[in-house]
């Protein structure tokens, strides 16, 4: 299941199929100032028992994996990875309280190329970069200073693409490639960030999970 938040808001919530019927693979992220092992899968079947009271976070049975893997041409004995299983859990994420100068500061110090935004509650509101402050600068230069102190919540945020915890990983794949992605934020059902998978997890996952089939 795939999302699409435009500055907080869901516009768009579906499978990966409907998603790409609604959006186009080149459209670039626009960013605005506003003008104001095997283990693993025991794990998870384990879990799954454990969860059957909780609907919303019920996961499918083995029955339901089978005739999941039968409509994806997968083989039945295959395992079947979430994105709960290599997400990056507990990632680094910034209050759209906070100013642009402190995100860029924060990316600066974690090493890393995006970070989420969040409202206090933790839901996500959008994703900030580098390149998202520099383009912002070099609209106004004259400005920098002032355009640096702004805060987050006075940026509009465009078309962020998300996923949910149990999406397939095979499906996350294919839509990080199709849309130039580097990372999709994972929120849960109640639009709170609860991790982020990166092209480095499936590429470590790739390597460390002999059974994981992202390509049959």
């Amino acid at each position: 299941m795939f999302a699409i938040y435009n500055n907080g808001s869901v516009s768009f919530r579906s499978t990966a199929d409907n998603l790409y019927q609604v959006k186009n693979t080149d459209a670039p992220h626009k960013v605005l100032l506003k003008p104001d092992d095997d283990d693993l899968y025991q794990d998870y079947l384990d879990r799954e028992k454990k969860n059957k009271k909780n609907q919303e976070n019920e996961q499918p049975n083995q029955k339901e994996l089978n005739a999941y893997k039968k409509i994806a041409n997968m083989d039945t004995t295959s395992v079947v990875y979430h994105v709960k299983d290599i997400m990056s859990a507990n990632c680094i994420a910034i209050n759209q309280s906070s100013s642009i100068l402190e995100a860029y500061n924060l990316l600066r110090e974690k090493k890393v190329s995006q970070i989420p935004v969040v409202f206090p509650d933790g839901k996500i509101v959008g994703m900030i970069n580098k390149k998202i402050i520099l383009n912002l600068l070099m609209d106004d230069f004259d400005r920098g200073r002032h355009i640096l102190n702004q805060k987050l919540s006075e940026l509009y945020f465009d078309d962020l693409l998300t996923t949910d915890p149990i999406s397939d990983i095979r499906r996350v794949a294919k839509v990080m490639l199709d849309f130039k992605l580097d990372a999709i934020p994972v929120v849960d059902s109640k639009d709170v960030l609860c991790g982020i998978v990166s092209k480095t997890d499936i590429i470590k996952a790739v390597s460390k999970l002999p059974a994981i089939n992202l390509w049959g």
